[in-house]
């Protein structure tokens, strides 16, 4: 009895080592899975656009940040000024300059405010800010009307000034069509969006960043050739109330789409090396300052001295449009104008790009590798030229829609994000001046909608299709 009582406990005590071997295999392989599938995920973040490459300087990111803020809209802001006169329109423009360049700050900042982690996009950030699902739907419908929106409009202002540059070279020559010409100019993008990660493209980058400052010069610099004309008059346009209103509104919105380079500011950031010792924000807000300086030097001077030399004669959406003389300068400004949209489009796109790869890998499945990164960026660029040539009065509709999107994710939206994130105390001068950018925003968002929608229902018998 004793023995086979010995028997059955030693038999029952191997099978409780044959099943603690069993589990620990099984947890052996769990880990050596979990470790395949760690080693994967890290190697589809090297094959994407936005985390494929960390190797940039801070450099970069100044020109980088350059070509996302300097956009062809710079030469609308004289035409802002129209409704927005002397004094306001100057504080709009040095407020504007302000408060975007403190919620720049607030994102360099908040990149890496969890120790070990960055937040590489956007939406990685709204996440962490107000949770995993709300923080994606807030911040992915925006951006994405940013920079769709931005990509589709600069496949026109591209169009436009190469149309531009081939009249006043060829003054005798064939008409073209603006179709053909944004054509023309989105078939570059085919080539140019097969370009891997941000970094792949600072060449690029850096040509646009030195166009932007080159055109906006030659902008400023022939208004003030041209001088101020004997009829200059810098009083509102005679107008109904309600026109002037709706115009001051509008002119709001063109502002606000100037200061629209917050929606890739973390994606550049991404692109920079980190360690605890060398924190990534320290080159990219030095970068940030440098961007900011070209920027007012481009911004300030264009809008006013263009309004200084024409005054209220300056309702037109390009400022280069008034200057013909001399010739060959207005040219090679319009084709500044080109060179510049070619890199601000793939700055844009960039993170679009980043966005559908990641869904496609991490989430389809589909295997990562250079014939999907062909045909999705293909796609993105037939799809954003298709629009800009059937829609070429889209700058229009985007003032509309861009209101929704270009204040919130450029004036008080990273407000909102430190406020969840920092929680700073009621009335401090963090907590006010977050409030103030706030309420600012949201003023300027909803006034620029109204602005923008009032623009598509006064022009819209005047729009026409494939032009």
């Amino acid at each position: 009895m004793g023995y086979h009582n010995r028997r059955t406990f030693d038999m029952s005590d191997g099978d409780h080592y044959d099943g603690m071997r069993n589990a620990r295999k099984e947890s052996d392989q769990d880990y050596i899975e979990e470790g395949k599938n760690s080693k994967s995920v890290k190697n589809v973040d090297d094959w994407l656009p936005v985390t494929g490459s960390r190797n940039a300087k801070w450099w970069y990111a100044a020109f980088h940040n350059v070509t996302a803020m300097v956009g062809a809209g710079v030469l609308s802001l004289p035409a802002a000024m129209v409704y927005l006169g002397w004094g306001p329109g100057v504080a709009v423009m040095v407020i504007s300059w302000i408060i975007t360049l403190y919620t720049l700050w607030q994102m360099v900042e908040m990149h890496e405010m969890v120790p070990g982690k960055r937040f590489d996009r956007y939406h990685e950030l709204g996440q962490q800010a107000f949770g995993e699902k709300l923080g994606l739907w807030i911040v992915i419908p925006q951006q994405l009307i940013v920079e769709v929106g931005v990509d589709i409009v600069y496949m026109v202002t591209g169009g436009k000034s190469l149309n531009n540059f081939y009249k006043l070279v060829c003054k005798d020559c064939k008409h073209i069509r603006q179709s053909y010409w944004i054509l023309i100019f989105g078939s570059v993008h085919f080539f140019l969006a097969q370009l891997p990660n941000f970094n792949s493209i600072a060449g690029v980058s850096l040509a646009a960043a030195v166009m932007s400052l080159s055109y906006s010069t030659i902008a400023w610099g022939a208004s003030a050739h041209h001088g101020r004309g004997p009829g200059v008059s810098y009083g509102y346009p005679h107008q109904t109330t309600a026109d002037t209103i709706f115009n001051v509104f509008n002119a709001l919105g063109q502002v606000a789409f100037a200061y629209a380079g917050h929606n890739v500011v973390l994606e550049i950031q991404a692109t920079i090396p980190s360690t605890p010792q060398k924190p990534s924000k320290v080159p990219m807000w030095r970068g940030v300052v440098v961007a900011y300086i070209i920027v007012a030097l481009c911004y300030f001077p264009v809008a006013f001295v263009g309004y200084w030399a024409f005054g209220n004669d300056t309702t037109f959406d390009n400022v280069l449009g008034k200057l013909q003389h001399p010739t060959w300068l207005i040219a090679a400004a319009n084709l500044m104008v080109v060179i510049h949209v070619i890199g601000s489009y793939q700055i844009y796109a960039m993170p679009v790009f980043d966005m559908l790869e990641t869904v496609l890998v991490k989430k389809l499945h589909f295997p990562p590798g250079l014939i999907l990164r062909i045909i999705v960026r293909s796609l993105y660029v037939a799809l954003t030229c298709f629009i800009g040539i059937t829609l070429p009065f889209f700058g229009d509709l985007l003032g509309f829609f861009g209101g929704f999107a270009f204040a919130p994710t450029t004036f008080f939206l990273p407000c909102c994000m430190w406020l969840a994130v920092y929680k700073p105390k009621p009335f401090s001068l963090s907590w006010m001046a977050n409030w103030i950018s706030i309420i600012l925003g949201v003023l300027l968002m909803l006034v620029s909608s109204i602005g923008g929608l009032r623009s598509i229902i006064r022009d819209a018998s005047k729009y026409q299709f494939y032009q």
